[in-house]
This record gives structure tokens, C-alpha cells and sequence, in this order.
């Protein structure tokens, strides 16, 4: 059996990894401080390494789960990255968000270390990461997807095979941008009908029931109705960088993002007053 490598155990890395170790996959993961606690892991039979070498030279995939472009490219092709020690033949499975342009560049270099590339960005939240429930959109040669399948399906429910490389964060990158913008919309309306004077409870079932009915709906109501933000567990800091990346793209397509645009700006001005942390589903009550 292949041995896991992964890079980035945090809100939804933990729940990969936990899935990979269900499965009974030998896993080895990066002891760094952004990781989420992970004795559980190491319990389960994880092993960790202080080094990225350490990754390269025990795993035949190797999955990355961090922030995002920079710090892909940081863990690939900065000094002491995986480009310097990478074996022959050993997959790497980008699940971060990250620019396709990036990513395109990255795949490249991977390649002429002799090493495969999948940008596998995921959607859904650290509750579907836990339950092996995510949704990965893959760019990349469709065989490597294949050979790759039965690690993937160890954390996703659905997988879809978006094109070729790249095309997987550009498509993360559009499927952010919407469902950001229903969140964004939705915390605003909230704000009105409770000023307003109108139930949120009559608000969300008006909604659900009609135009307003979204996924995005049905993990904000809980926000308005009980002040439970669980169901949208995803910070502003990181709805901002998304929606950046988003302009940056379709700037680059000679676009002109108007809707998108304000969004950003919308998230932007929250992170910039210090709220970054604080979650999209908390947005209601700032």
C-alpha cells in the first residue's frame, strides 16, 4: 500500500488525514504550528516529520491542504521544499486554493522533478472533512485521477474531474465566488429584516421556500434563528483571499468582475478591521 504524505493538518487537513487513517492508508504528515492538535492522529498510527524532506522521501502522494498560492509555492520550490528531494514518480494532490496560473506553474516543476500533479481543491466545510464527505474538483490527467481515485475517495463523497491542470482552481475559484456572494447577500438581508422588526424565522422560510432557497441558506438560517454558527465554519480572512484570487483571475481573463469586486470589498473591510478570524456565519452579529 502507498504511503500518505500531508502537508497542512489543519481545519480540513485534520479530517483528511483521520479519513486516510480509517482507511487504513500509512500516513506521515508535517509537525508545524498551524496544525490543529493531533495526538488522535498519531494514536491512530500517523507518523510526523519536522522536515519537508521527511515527507519526500517516505510517501508516493503526497497531499497539500494550506493556504493557499504562496505558500504552495513555499512547500514546493522554496529551499528545503519538495522540488529539492522529491522521488520519481510521487503524485502530488494540491487540495488547496490557490490561482490557476500558480498552479500551472507548479504542475510544471513537479513534472521536470519526474513527479505527477492533481490540483484537487475542495469544497464543503471541516464537518464534511470529518465525516470523509468533501467535494474535490480535480484539474489534471484523468488517468493520474484514476490511479488516484481510492486515496481520494477515502475523504470525498464526490469527486469531478474539472479538465486539465489548473482548471480545477479556476473552478474552485468560481464556485467561491457564488456561494460567498450568497453569503454576503443573505447576512445583509438578515440585518434589514431584524432592524426591520421581522422574524428571521418568517425570513428564512420565505427564503426557503422561494427565490432565496440556497445550500448557503441552509447553513446561515441557524445563524439567525439561533445564533449557531457552526454550519458556516470558514473565516472572513479567508472568504477575502478567495474573492481576491477570484478578481485576480478574471482580471487576467480581461474581465471586468463588478459583482465581485464589491464582494471583495465587503469581506476586505471586515479583515482589515481586525474581524479576519471571526467566521462568515458570524458576520450577522458584527
Amino acid at each position: 500500500m502507498k504511503t500518505v504524505g500531508l502537508i497542512g493538518v489543519g481545519r480540513m487537513g485534520h479530517g483528511i488525514a483521520a479519513n486516510l487513517l480509517k482507511h487504513g492508508w500509512p500516513l506521515v504528515f508535517l509537525d508545524h504550528p498551524g496544525n490543529q492538535p493531533t495526538d488522535d492522529l498519531v494514536s491512530a498510527g500517523a507518523r510526523s516529520v519536522r522536515q519537508v524532506a521527511g515527507i519526500a522521501a517516505q510517501c508516493d502522494t503526497i497531499i497539500l491542504v494550506v493556504t493557499g498560492a504562496p505558500q504552495v509555492e513555499a512547500v514546493l520550490a522554496a529551499k528545503g521544499g519538495l522540488l529539492e528531494t522529491l522521488r520519481p514518480g510521487t503524485a502530488i494532490i494540491d487540495c488547496s486554493t490557490s490561482l490557476p496560473e500558480t498552479t500551472k506553474a507548479m504542475a510544471e516543476k513537479v513534472a521536470e522533478a519526474g513527479g505527477s500533479f492533481l490540483d484537487a481543491p475542495m469544497t464543503r466545510t471541516p464537518k464534511e472533512a470529518a465525516e470523509g464527505r468533501l467535494n474535490l474538483i480535480v484539474g489534471g490527467d484523468a488517468a493520474l485521477l484514476e490511479a488516484q481515485r481510492p486515496i481520494l475517495e477515502c475523504f470525498a463523497e464526490n469527486i469531478i474531474h474539472a479538465g486539465e491542470t489548473g482548471s480545477g482552481h479556476a473552478l474552485k475559484l468560481l464556485h467561491n465566488f457564488v456561494s460567498l456572494g450568497f453569503a454576503a447577500v443573505l447576512n445583509e438581508a438578515a440585518v434589514a429584516t431584524r432592524e426591520a422588526g421581522v422574524s428571521l424565522d418568517v425570513f428564512c422560510d420565505v427564503l426557503a421556500k422561494g427565490g432565496g432557497r440556497s445550500v448557503a441558506l441552509d447553513r446561515l438560517a441557524p445563524a439567525f434563528t439561533q445564533g449557531d454558527t457552526s454550519s458556516f465554519n470558514f473565516t472572513i480572512s479567508n472568504a477575502a483571499k478567495d474573492l481576491g484570487y477570484y478578481l485576480e483571475m478574471t482580471h487576467a481573463l480581461g474581465l471586468k468582475p463588478n459583482a465581485a469586486e464589491a464582494l471583495a470589498e465587503a469581506y476586505g473591510s471586515r479583515e482589515r478591521a481586525g474581524q479576519g478570524e471571526r467566521l462568515v456565519s458570524e458576520v450577522f452579529t458584527l
